[in-house]
């Protein structure tokens, strides 16, 4: 089957072509600023003026006309409500214009399902899905999804956005806060909250950023990322052992962060665990995952009327 994904629940507008598990294209064109975070409104702005191009990109990659697509996907939820707006739109107007079938996919549990595509040999996994917006530590038991573990406050990627805005550096920060951090080996201690199996990041935001007048950026950059990736390990491990699984898997845009994915390995050597990494285009938002689950939902019977393709911006991975 040939489905054409669509993403738009963030910063990122994208869009692939999928045939079966073959990845024909897969592109994107991010919102950015120089200073600042995510305006939401300017952000959809963006995807209006770029979803003709970045779609027609994916077709013409791919080698394939919008009418040899046979599946329509599209991000319904979670994200930013102007956002995932300009998604559904596009997905609908292309459905409706083309006669396609359409279906509207969890953006979470996309992140998880191409994981999975990917390797093959990872059959159970224990997910680790660290992004903007969203910390939750995710795995598969009785049945459904569930979430053992989460942020109680700030995605660790906001965190760290708003953490490099506090450094005057812009959008987005994460890859910004990595480089200065490769730069110190000096720690300043900073609060470690793990309650459980949920994380708190506000109030180590907070300190932070008293801290920032007292030391480097560096060695501040160094310091809040050997922390927040610890407790986001402890966390891990902790539902590894609960869950008995001994397969971690890594999602989300935070975990490109090469310290991360050091971090990650080494957890899973000790226990004996294996660990699963995908490529960077599949762990920042992108459309193939979103083509990817749209077939796997489509084949269970599932799909979507153009008149009722909306969105839900808050719907959490437990709740599918």
């Amino acid at each position: 089957m040939l489905c054409l994904g669509i993403e738009s629940t963030a910063h990122t507008f994208g869009a692939a072509v999928l045939s079966g598990k073959k990845v024909l294209s897969n592109v994107k064109d991010s919102y950015s600023t120089q200073k600042g975070g995510i305006i939401p409104s300017k952000a959809a702005d963006h995807h209006v003026d770029c979803c003709d191009k970045v779609i027609s990109e994916a077709l013409e990659v791919a080698g394939k006309r919008i009418s040899d697509i046979e599946l329509i996907s599209y991000s319904r939820s979670p994200g930013i409500g102007h956002t995932l707006r300009i998604g559904a739109m596009a997905a609908r107007s292309l459905a409706a214009i083309h006669r396609k079938p359409l279906v509207g996919v969890n953006h979470c549990i996309a992140h998880l399902e191409i994981g999975r595509m990917l390797f093959p040999d990872c059959k159970d996994p224990i997910l680790l899905y660290v992004s903007g917006a969203n910390t939750q530590v995710i795995s598969y038991l009785g049945g459904r999804y569930r979430i053992f573990g989460e942020t109680l406050d700030i995605g660790v990627g906001n965190f760290l956005d708003q953490f490099a805005r506090e450094l005057g550096l812009g959008f987005p920060g994460g890859p910004k806060i990595a480089e200065l951090a490769d730069k110190s080996r000096t720690y300043i201690a900073l609060p470690y909250v793990v309650k459980g199996m949920d994380i708190s990041l506000g109030g180590i935001l907070t300190n932070i950023k008293r801290k920032i007048p007292l030391h480097s950026k560096e060695d501040l950059a160094y310091s809040c990322q050997e922390t927040v990736f610890a407790m986001l390990m402890e966390v891990s491990e902790r539902a590894m052992a609960h869950c008995e699984k001994d397969e971690l898997l890594l999602g989300g845009g935070v975990a490109c962060n090469v310290r991360l994915q050091q971090m990650a390995r080494k957890m899973c050597q000790d226990r004996n665990a294996r660990c699963y990494i995908p490529e960077n285009q599949y762990l920042v938002d992108n459309a193939a995952m979103i083509a990817w689950l749209g077939m796997k939902e489509y084949s269970a019977g599932k799909s979507v009327s153009v008149k009722d393709a909306g969105i839900d911006p808050y719907e959490r991975t437990d709740e599918v």
